[in-house]
């Protein structure tokens, strides 16, 4: 608990109280490590987003009103109030005997978890504060509670290793890349829906293999994909107010989405095999069950799923992981030889890109009622 306050982010009503606690707790830890690992731009780590926030401010969400109320009703209850903090449940872990490979690749998870859990909280809470339509600006501050309670709980975990995202520094000095909206609603739904994916298969597979769990942050990932399946929710009833957007030529770029999210998530996974060593689970059989659980969620709103049992598909994606390899050892090598090598890299991996992107789609029909409930 935060001794300068007295009070923890996961009571925080608003975001604005979570993110003040935060940066209380900022000031007394802080590591330059942790901060410019989070800062870092590349293709495979977490950005900050802005976008047309007098666009999102224009929606109008009266095609999908009895639905957009029963969500808001289930956010404003607030159900996991108080529940990312430490307690009884919360194992000691100890840093010090951890496997020097699994330590440096679970940092980096957490870094990364944290990073992309506060770029939510930002890009919500920045349409919060600009916005005037009372429904977009009550569901983006919910989110953003949300959001900034996760980051903080993180904060939390990376702490107990000497570590600390600052977060108030992210805010400022993180470069923000521009997406126009209708990506937004892409890209952010997706991620929210496959960030629950990926959480309850760890959560159901430590609950049925216990002896796996090495931290006990684990232990909260339950209720803690719930917030990203609400999350979720709101976004696919947000494209369905305009049936434009899941229609037509868009149906191209959310075919480009799926694949993009998929393919640097199964990539960015490769990257830490003591991780998933340590849990006890293949990355390959991890990557197939989030995908195909994203699948049959996205149905809800988007026309199309990949067809991720194509022959094709698995080769592709082990194509596009050997050449982001090749690319990392061509960096470090630098030099003329290194540049030649890179760029093979690249060449091989925009291939391989492509390439995934040209496997046929499945087209169903979108229900009449996109809303879900969590299920798995």
């Amino acid at each position: 608990m935060n001794a300068h306050t007295g009070k923890h982010t996961a009571d925080a009503t608003t975001v604005e109280e979570g993110l003040a606690i935060a940066e209380a707790q900022d000031r007394q830890y802080n590591d330059e490590m942790a901060t410019e690992t989070a800062m870092s731009n590349t293709l495979l780590t977490p950005r900050f987003y802005t976008t047309d926030f007098d666009e999102l401010d224009a929606i109008d969400v009266s095609p999908v009103r009895a639905d957009w109320d029963k969500l808001i009703d289930q956010m404003e209850a607030d159900p996991n109030k108080g529940h990312f903090k430490k307690n009884e449940d919360w194992d000691h872990v100890d840093w010090e005997g951890m496997d020097p490979a699994l330590k440096k690749e679970f940092i980096d998870f957490l870094i990364s978890s944290c990073t992309a859990e506060f770029s939510g909280c930002v890009l919500y809470k920045e349409m919060k504060r600009r916005g005037n339509n009372k429904d977009i600006t009550q569901l983006f501050q919910l989110m953003a509670r949300d959001e900034a309670r996760h980051a903080g709980f993180i904060n939390d975990a990376l702490r107990e290793a000497g570590l600390r995202v600052n977060l108030g520094f992210l805010t400022q000095k993180k470069k923000y890349t521009y997406f126009r909206p209708k990506f937004i609603y892409y890209a952010t739904y997706l991620s929210e829906k496959i960030g629950y994916a990926r959480y309850i298969t760890i959560y159901r597979h430590l609950e049925a293999n216990p002896e796996h769990r090495f931290h006990p942050i684990f232990k909260w990932f339950r209720e803690w994909c719930n917030d990203e399946f609400s999350h979720g929710e709101a976004f696919a009833l947000l494209m369905k107010t305009d049936p434009k957007l899941t229609s037509g030529r868009n149906v191209y770029w959310i075919k480009f989405f799926l694949t993009a999210v998929y393919a640097t998530m199964y990539v960015r996974d490769h990257q830490r095999p003591a991780f998933h060593k340590a849990l006890g689970v293949d990355p390959d059989w991890y990557a197939h069950e989030v995908f195909t659980k994203t699948s049959e969620l996205t149905k809800q709103i988007f026309p199309i799923t990949l067809d991720i049992e194509n022959p094709k598909w698995q080769p592709l994606l082990e194509k596009l992981q050997k050449a982001n390899v090749d690319l990392d050892t061509a960096r470090k090598e630098g030099g003329p030889m290194g540049f030649a090598k890179r760029l093979s890299a690249q060449a091989r991996a925009g291939t391989a890109f492509v390439r995934l992107m040209l496997i046929p789609s499945k087209s169903h029909k979108v229900p009449e009622n996109v809303r879900l409930e969590p299920a798995y």
